[in-house]
């Protein structure tokens, strides 16, 4: 088993695209060192934020936990409101997914929102 120092000490770094207005997921596996044995994460709870430095606004995002993944959702009536211009990146945010196990809560993921300005829709 990996123990959570293992985990927190490189944290996955990630950049997601999300189109400004529409619902966006991402799925997260928990793999063993084999990379095809899924972790068993059942005593586990997650929370993910995003965060846009510009505006200081810390969006909570939703995480479904199913079968020993997650998924990450932001929903279109949160990223509607990221970035107010025309452009093929409208803002940039920050964002992370932490783990609350049974040993500890650490962050297995961190990384940047990169928003993409929609025209449709937005006139």
């Amino acid at each position: 088993m990996i123990s959570n120092n293992e985990f927190g000490s490189d944290p996955i770094i990630l950049k997601w695209n999300v189109v400004r207005g529409d619902t966006s997921k991402i799925k997260v596996e928990f793999l063993e060192n084999n990379e095809s044995t899924v972790f068993d994460t059942s005593d586990w709870e997650f929370a993910a934020t995003a965060y846009d430095p510009k505006t200081d606004i810390a969006d909570e995002l939703e995480v479904v936990v199913s079968n020993n993944y997650i998924e990450v959702v932001a929903e279109s009536d949160i990223t509607e409101n990221w970035g107010v211009t025309y452009g093929a990146t409208v803002a940039e945010l920050l964002f992370d997914i932490q783990a609350i196990t049974p040993d500890g809560t650490w962050t297995p993921i961190v990384g940047t929102i990169n928003v993409i300005g929609d025209v449709t829709g937005s006139l």
